[in-house]
């Protein structure tokens, strides 16, 4: 745990620390040249008696482990000061879209059905075959199923989960699948049935689609409404506000539905039927050009992304391995708290370089005033040591008020 904690240091932290240590052999150095000049002990002690040290290793990681205290406060768990430090240098910010942009409380609204079969029989089976998927999406087919009071029994052989494409299986001995409009169309090359274009067409743009397919053939789309946040466009102005350059959102849904939502909350670009490894490409592309990226999902198909992001967010109702592998985890309540965590991560950093100069200003001062005759080396310890606690104690304040 030490070790690790360790590598989760600030590069602040760090450089504290290592300045400190080198700043040691140069005051035993600086003591000996002021009595080589001198020949006065008590000027020499007085350089002696006042060291950067002290000041310099309490100070940063006080600061850091009350900014991570202060966090807590907002319902935000930071696993490292070093995140914090990445949060404050970060310009551009990736969201996933379902369960962040979006309440993760999707529900059904309607079903096409483009067989010929009955809605409610099209339900039933669209809900054998997602009761084995661990998705909010999922999850609004099977408990309309339920609201319904349709019964779906496992009436399927094998069931093959493709992550973040679908999933496939054999009912009756025919081939069933459901998934994204990728997996059924491009990956599955299904078709739309003959005559059946239009309505295709004209499927409502504001909702999710589920795509099920039978024997190589469409035949119905699940129409899921997933209500966006009331707070998603306000944080995503606050963000832009705050110093993030770049909005983006990423998602598995069709082109016309990220477009309608993108639209809706002022992304400054967005991507549509996106699979867990494009997130993560677009992650490191950008740290290729030298962006400092923060990623925000909640799903199992976010995480490679999550991982790859010099930060990532997991919302704290999502899937535990994005919890696992994110950095920092947030509240599902409310996304302020991003808002939140990237003004406290700001004033972090304004504290920590505001310590640097008053902790070098100041003792540097009673070093001069120590050689100098003015100061005693008693009087130059006592304020060294008194402004080392100071600055220790204004550390532990708050950083955000109220």
């Amino acid at each position: 745990m030490i070790e690790e904690s360790e590598k989760l240091k600030s590069a602040s932290e760090g450089r504290a620390e290592h300045l400190a240590d080198r700043l040691v052999p140069y005051t035993l150095a600086g003591t000996g040249l002021v009595y080589l000049f001198t020949r006065n002990v008590t000027k020499a002690l007085s350089v002696l008696m006042v060291d950067f040290s002290c000041a310099l290793k309490l100070a940063m990681p006080i600061s850091v482990l009350s900014a991570i205290r202060e966090a807590s406060l907002y319902n935000i768990t930071v696993k490292g000061g070093k995140y914090l430090e990445a949060i404050a240098e970060a310009d551009t910010i990736v969201f996933d879209k379902t369960g962040t942009l979006t309440k993760a409380e999707p529900t059904v609204a309607k079903v096409v059905s483009f067989n010929g079969q009955s809605t409610d029989e099209l339900l039933r089976i669209a809900a054998c075959l997602e009761e084995h998927f661990p998705h909010s999406m999922a999850k609004a087919v099977v408990d309309a199923a339920e609201q319904r009071n349709l019964a779906h029994e496992e009436m399927h052989t094998k069931v093959e989960y493709i992550v973040a494409h679908g999933i496939s299986t054999s009912i009756n001995g025919k081939r069933a699948i459901i998934g994204s409009h990728h997996f059924v169309f491009e990956d599955e090359n299904c078709r739309i049935p003959e005559g059946m274009q239009q309505q295709f067409d004209e499927l409502p743009k504001e909702y999710s689609h589920l795509y099920l397919a039978i024997e190589g053939e469409l035949a119905a789309v699940i129409c899921v409404e997933d209500p966006l946040r009331e707070e998603a466009e306000a944080v995503v102005n606050s963000l832009k506000k705050a110093g993030i350059s770049k909005v983006v959102m990423m998602t598995g849904d069709s082109e016309r539905t990220a477009r309608a939502i993108a639209k809706r909350v002022g992304v400054d670009e967005y991507y549509s039927e996106v699979l867990p490894e494009d997130k993560a490409g677009y992650v490191e592309k950008e740290k290729e050009k030298g962006r400092k990226v923060i990623m925000i999902g909640d799903g199992i198909n976010d995480s490679p992304a999550l991982s790859a992001a010099n930060v990532g967010i997991a919302i704290r109702d999502g899937a535990e391995i994005a919890k696992e592998i994110a950095d920092i985890t947030i509240g599902a309540d409310n996304l302020y708290q991003i808002v939140t965590l990237k003004l406290l991560s700001d004033s972090l950093m304004k504290r920590i370089h505001k310590n640097y100069r008053t902790i070098v200003g100041f003792n540097t001062g009673l070093i001069v005033l120590g050689v100098g005759g003015i100061l005693q080396p008693a009087t130059s310890a006592l304020l060294h040591n008194a402004s080392t606690l100071l600055i220790g104690l204004k550390s532990m304040q708050n950083l955000l008020t109220d």
